[in-house]
C-alpha cells in the first residue's frame, strides 16, 4: 500500500511519502504562515524522490485539526483535490492523536497539546499500551493554567508533549510527578502509520467527506481560492 500524507495543522507543515511501513520520502518545514507555499513543491519534490507518480498513491493521510485555522484548511483542500484527481480515498488523522504516537513513554499518561493561538490550547489524554495508545478522555480546549489544573488532578505519572514552548515559566513548577517531552509538532511520518493502520481495517472516507476539526470558530473568514493555484496537479490523473 502506497501512503501519502499531508500534515499542515501547526507550524511545521510535512508531506511523506511510504509503503507499507516503510518512509520512502518525506519534506519538513517550520513556518506558521507558509502553509500554501510549502505543499504543492513538497509534494512535487516527494514524489521525484520516490521517483512514484500521483497515481501509484492508494490512501492519502491528512492531518484535520486540532491546529491552525489555515493550516488546517490548506492540508485538507490539498488532500482533497489530490484524492479527487486520483480516484484515491483518505483517512483523517487528528493532531493530538499523532502526537501521542509519537511520545516516547511506557506508562505515563500523555497529554499532548496543540497550541491553537489566543493563549489556548488543544490537549486529550491519552493511555499508552503495548503498541499503541488510546484515547483516555475527550478532547478539549484550555489555557496554560487550565492545563496545569487537569494535570494536577491527574492520579498518573504524566508526560506532556506538543507545542510547550509558549506557556509562562511558572505553568509546569512544582508539577514533580509530570515531564515535559517530544515531539513538539505532530509529523506526516506518523502519519504514515497511523494512516496504514485505518486503511487496513477500511476506516476511509471520500474526498468530499472530509471534515475539519478545528474545535472553536475561526478568527476571521478566509478566502480559500489562494490555496487553489492554477495549474496545481495538472493531469493529475494521467
Amino acid at each position: 500500500m502506497r501512503i501519502l500524507a499531508i500534515d499542515t495543522a501547526t507550524s511545521a507543515s510535512s508531506v511523506a511519502l511510504g509503503e507499507g511501513d516503510q518512509l520512502v520520502a518525506m519534506s519538513v518545514r517550520v513556518d506558521r504562515r507558509g502553509h500554501g507555499g510549502f505543499l504543492v513543491p513538497a509534494i512535487d519534490f516527494a514524489f521525484s524522490s520516490a521517483d512514484w507518480k500521483p497515481r501509484d498513491i492508494d490512501v492519502i493521510a491528512v492531518d484535520v485539526g486540532p491546529g491552525l485555522f489555515t493550516g488546517i484548511r490548506a492540508g485538507i483542500s490539498t488532500a482533497q483535490a489530490i484524492a479527487a484527481a486520483i480516484g484515491a480515498p483518505l483517512v483523517t488523522v487528528s493532531s493530538l492523536t499523532a502526537l501521542a504516537v509519537r511520545a516516547a513513554t511506557g506508562h505515563r499518561r500523555i497529554w499532548p497539546v496543540v497550541d491553537i493561538r489566543r493563549g489556548q490550547y488543544a490537549t486529550r489524554p491519552f493511555r499508552p499500551f503495548p503498541g499503541g495508545v488510546a484515547p483516555d478522555g475527550p478532547a478539549e480546549i484550555v489555557s496554560a493554567e487550565g492545563l496545569r489544573s487537569l494535570i494536577e488532578s491527574d492520579a498518573d505519572d504524566t508526560l506532556i508533549v506538543g507545542d510547550t514552548a509558549g506557556f509562562p515559566a511558572t505553568v509546569m513548577r512544582g508539577l514533580h510527578r509530570t515531564k515535559i517531552g517530544r515531539p513538539r509538532y505532530p509529523s506526516a511520518d506518523v502519519l504514515l502509520e497511523i494512516g496504514a493502520i485505518k486503511a487496513d481495517r477500511g476506516d476511509l472516507v471520500r474526498p468530499e467527506d472530509v471534515r475539519p476539526l478545528y474545535m472553536r470558530e475561526p478568527d476571521a473568514q478566509i478566502n480559500w481560492s489562494d490555496f487553489r493555484e492554477e495549474g496545481v496537479w495538472p493531469g493529475a490523473a494521467e
